[in-house]
């Protein structure tokens, strides 16, 4: 990876083309929900601001310059008067402000991701997507539509430092210090929760799950040493996909 990304020296330019391009890779992926949820991604240079998609635009509509500053609170700051969730940023936001080591967010739900926070024990060491998470995912109680302060501050607590959330009866999140390493984190989620919930299916619930050991072992062998982060290898190639399949994102 270019060591810029990991050097604090990224542009707002880079950030809203990788932030577009998610958004598009997301649509394809099937993983929208027709308006709703958020992709949200900080701005370089700016601390307490973020970028997030136009309230009323589907994710394969969403480009560079479409998307909308706004602070912690999702209020827009860039003059330009367009439309946003505040609502739905109540989570971006709290996690943003939480975690100053994160460029990204991504909240999603999915039917996988949904299906899997309805499950009791959550994701299992059932295949290596999931041990790349293992010990990584945090869990946050449904507390119904509304997210006042109080819950924001159990959500930034039960995220802690870890790599993502399962909402229970709600869907998932993740985080990143790149589009790229948040987008292959949710990537590998959702190949996770269709694999092992896919198998529950086929046995009447009777997996195989790797032990503790293993996956934490598994886990190690994956992230290495820190110095390269998921989505270093994959991102260039998915934008190259993106240019061939949706042209458009990076206006």
């Amino acid at each position: 990876m270019n060591q810029r990304l990991k050097t604090g020296e990224r542009t707002e330019r880079e950030v809203r083309i990788d932030l577009a391009a998610a958004y598009r890779m997301a649509a394809q992926n099937g993983w929208d929900d027709t308006v709703y949820t958020h992709l949200s991604a900080s701005v370089p240079g700016e601390p307490g601001h973020y970028l997030l998609n136009p309230f009323g635009a589907t994710f394969d509509e969403i480009t560079a310059s479409s998307l909308v500053k706004v602070n912690v609170r999702g209020e827009v700051v860039d003059g330009s008067g367009a439309r946003v969730n505040p609502s739905g940023f109540a989570i971006h936001g709290a996690v943003h402000a939480a975690r100053p080591d994160i460029e990204c967010v991504i909240h999603l739900h999915t039917p996988w991701g949904v299906a899997l926070s309805m499950l009791p024990n959550g994701l299992q060491a059932t295949s290596q997507y999931a041990m790349r998470l293992h010990g990584r995912l945090g869990r946050h109680a449904y507390e119904g539509l509304a997210l006042g302060a109080d819950e924001q501050q159990r959500l930034v607590a039960e995220l802690g430092v870890l790599d993502g959330l399962i909402l229970e009866n709600h869907g998932t999140l993740v985080v990143g210090r790149t589009v790229a390493e948040a987008w292959m984190l949710m990537h590998l989620l959702e190949r996770a929760a269709q694999a092992q919930l896919r198998a529950m299916a086929a046995t009447g619930g009777a997996v195989r799950v790797a032990s503790d050991e293993m996956a934490a072992r598994t886990y190690r062998e994956w992230v290495g040493d820190g110095s390269e982060w998921d989505g270093d290898v994959e991102w260039p190639a998915l934008l190259r996909r993106l240019d061939r399949s949706m042209p458009g994102y990076r206006h």
